[in-house]
Parts: C-alpha cells; structure tokens; sequence
C-alpha cells in the first residue's frame, strides 16, 4: 500500500445520504479477482443510462471534477453490503479521501486496509465543503482539512493513522512482528 501524503484537490461533491456499496459498485462487475480495474464502475447505475451513455446531471461526468481525489458526501456513506470492492472502486478511480457525517462500520474498515482516509465531520463543515469551491487540503499528520481560510480538525485512531502514514496493509503490520513470532514459534516447537 502507498504512504498517505497531504491531499490537496478540489473535492467532488455526492449530496446524497445511505449510499450503499451497490450503488458505489454495483453486484454485475464483481468479476474480477484483482483490487485494480473497478474504477470504471465506479457508481455505474448514476453514472451511465440503460444504453451506457454517460448521464450529464451526474457529478462524476462533470470535467470539472476530473481530478479531484476528494469525495465528500450524506451520511452513513457505504451502507448495505460488506462488499470490500467498493473501498476498491473508490480507490481505483482517484479517491484518497471520503468525508461525510458518519460511514458504514465494514466499509469504514475497508477505507482504511485500502488506504483511504475516511474523515466523519459534522453537518454544518459538511455544508461548507459542499459549497466550497477552492481546494481544500487534508493533512493526516496534523488530522486537519483546511478550506476558505478554516481549518476543521478531525479524530482518527492513532493505529490506522500510523497504518495510512506509513503504508501498512494488514499483512505488513503483522510483518513488523516477525521476530516476536518466529520467537514464539521457536519456543513452542514440539
């Protein structure tokens, strides 16, 4: 996984509250076996009409932002299924960063083993960022996001702003314990 560094882009703004995993990426492109390629799916049925073509009054299909890697939307963002393809899609488009009043436990989880930083806010910053129109910056180290002359700071547990800061996957974690393991492993041979 990536180091997380401060994210400075314009956000992209999802005024939309439950939004599920299926929405996000929906059940037909679940196929592929890899974390890479669901960006294309990235909330597909909004996105696209029957025939495929890209919708107009659907935000991603705004050129404007293009390049944001700043998603800030309702609350309980990544409700329904467990699905960790979503955090996947989510990543594989562009975004590092989710903000939003309050995220779905499993996929708050799935944020973070796959190395985006989901940031809970209160309504009225969330108004704020939904309106702003400036690039806003996120800072990890300081757990701050900054725009319009503000700055919001927000809490996150010190072990996954270790995890994100340092670009530790699960598997990496563990690793950082290797010598107590195999010592163990050693002292319990049979």
């Amino acid at each position: 996984m990536e180091k997380f560094h401060t994210v400075v882009s314009t956000i992209t703004p999802l005024d939309r509250s439950n939004v599920d995993t299926d929405q996000i990426v929906p059940k037909q492109f679940l196929k592929l076996v890899q974390r890479t390629g669901f960006g294309k799916f990235l909330f597909h049925d909004w996105r696209f009409d029957p025939d495929g073509k890209p919708r107009g009054d659907f935000v991603l299909n705004d050129p404007q932002y293009s390049q944001s890697s700043i998603l800030v939307a309702g609350e309980n963002f990544g409700c329904g299924s467990s699905r960790e393809h979503a955090a996947w899609a989510l990543k594989d488009y562009g975004f590092g960063v989710i903000v939003a009043p309050s995220f779905a436990d499993i996929f708050y989880n799935n944020c973070f083993k796959n190395g985006i930083l989901p940031i809970s806010v209160d309504r009225g910053t969330l108004d704020d960022l939904l309106k702003t129109k400036s690039k806003v910056t996120v800072d990890l180290r300081s757990q701050t996001i900054k725009y319009d002359g503000k700055t919001v700071r927000f809490e996150i547990d010190e072990s996954r702003k270790k995890t994100l800061l340092e670009g530790l996957d699960d598997i990496a974690v563990t690793l950082l314990h290797e010598s107590e393991i195999s010592q163990y492993e050693r002292s319990h041979q049979l």
